[in-house]
């Protein structure tokens, strides 16, 4: 694993890298890893670069699509029904679209998320999009550990299975186009929380290189195959208390394979968590924040939130307090909670933002009007370039 602060340079046969830039040379050369992106991708990209200076956009996973006691109900939103505007980020999830089924493995129909990423861009906000694709080996769920990356790599038995799931996934993600026939920005998080042991692609079940591999693969093939120039590619391990920022680049692609760097942390602030885990995730932010202006990259909080929200004042006294512990933190461009699965139809109980009653929801509307906090309703437009 190559730990230097640096360009990757890829030439046939070759990985080399170049010497430390300055954050200010960084800062000059920042954009998205594809040389082709379309225009509104290129404004994305550098939009949420200027933002994230002063403001953090709040994200919801599956927000349009469902809440705890509704299912696929046109314009509804816990979020908003709670705090009086979208989120301005929303997660999606693929999973399952390798297999050309009409629905994800939460059960919402591609057709209808195709429906909602359009939504999103019309409203201004911003659409990312999350993968837990099934074992191409077992056959199993994205949680069956069965070795499978390197069977998956150019030479491999399964690679031929695996760039036919590439093809369906770059054809839904071509279909998302804008009413004038553009495709619609999305910033893409494949292979997600690979420090962790949970996913067949995760630590212990691929080596960092073979990992490193897949994603250089993933990105080439989409980009320079398939032609789609609309991805912005997001690198999120889980937590970094998990393993330390030592550890961070172990399977890191290169510079020139992403757009993104982040992590997914539930436990710094879950219940019992004291002051020390919230100041740690506010350092750990700072680190991330530090690191993505070096390298002329977008820091994000991929992921967070509590099951449940139990604790009243969760959203001003854990996450924003984690967020502001450090004025570094800060430059995160978003932060994003998980899903509020349907009680009825999925897992009760299983919410990460409030609905309309919820003992937080009080607490929700005040971390809503803190002005460091930006909903969809106070968007600036992202899809055009900052003067």
């Amino acid at each position: 694993m190559n730990r230097c602060r640096a360009l990757f340079v890829v030439l046939p046969g070759l990985i080399s890298c170049i010497s430390a830039t300055s954050p200010a040379a960084a800062q000059d050369r920042a954009a998205p890893v594809d040389p082709h992106a379309t225009a509104r991708t290129r404004a994305l990209f550098a939009n949420l670069r200027e933002l994230a200076r002063d403001r953090v956009l709040f994200g919801h996973q599956d927000d349009l699509a469902y809440g705890v006691h509704w299912w696929d109900q046109p314009g509804r939103s816990d979020v908003k029904e709670t705090a009086g505007a979208y989120p301005a980020v929303f997660g999606w999830e693929l999973g399952w679209i390798e297999g050309g089924g009409p629905a994800s493995l939460d059960q919402v129909r591609f057709d209808r998320i195709h429906d909602w990423m359009v939504r999103v861009y019309q409203m201004g906000a911003v659409n990312t999009a999350s993968w837990h694709l099934n074992n191409p080996v077992s056959g199993g769920g994205a949680w069956d550990t069965t070795a499978a990356v390197a069977s998956i790599l150019p030479g491999g038995p399964r690679h031929q299975q695996f760039k036919g799931w590439l093809d369906r996934l770059a054809a839904f993600l071509m279909s998302v186009r804008t009413p004038d026939g553009e495709p619609v920005p999305i910033v893409f998080r494949p292979f997600h929380e690979m420090s962790g042991r949970w996913f067949w692609w995760g630590a212990g079940h691929a080596t960092p290189e073979d990992y490193q591999a897949l994603w250089r693969f993933t990105v080439e093939y989409l980009r320079d195959q398939k032609g789609l120039h609309h991805l912005l590619w997001a690198y999120s391990p889980n937590a970094l208390r998990d393993y330390g920022a030592d550890r961070y680049w172990t399977w890191y692609p290169g510079d020139a394979y992403v757009d993104v760097i982040g992590f997914d942390d539930y436990g710094s602030l879950a219940p019992g968590q004291g002051e020390q885990a919230v100041a740690q995730l506010g350092h750990d932010l700072a680190w991330l924040v530090r690191q993505a202006g070096e390298r002329g990259k977008i820091a994000a909080l991929t992921e967070t939130g509590v099951e449940g929200v139990p604790d009243s004042t969760w959203w001003t006294g854990k996450l924003l307090k984690a967020i502001t512990a450090d004025p570094e933190a800060k430059g995160i461009a978003w932060a994003l909670v998980w899903r509020n699965a349907n009680a009825e139809r999925d897992r009760a109980g299983h919410f990460f933002a409030p609905y309309d009653g919820q003992p937080s929801a009080a607490d929700f509307r005040r971390f809503k009007q803190h002005p460091l906090i930006l909903f969809a309703d106070k968007l600036p437009d992202l899809y055009r370039m900052p003067r």
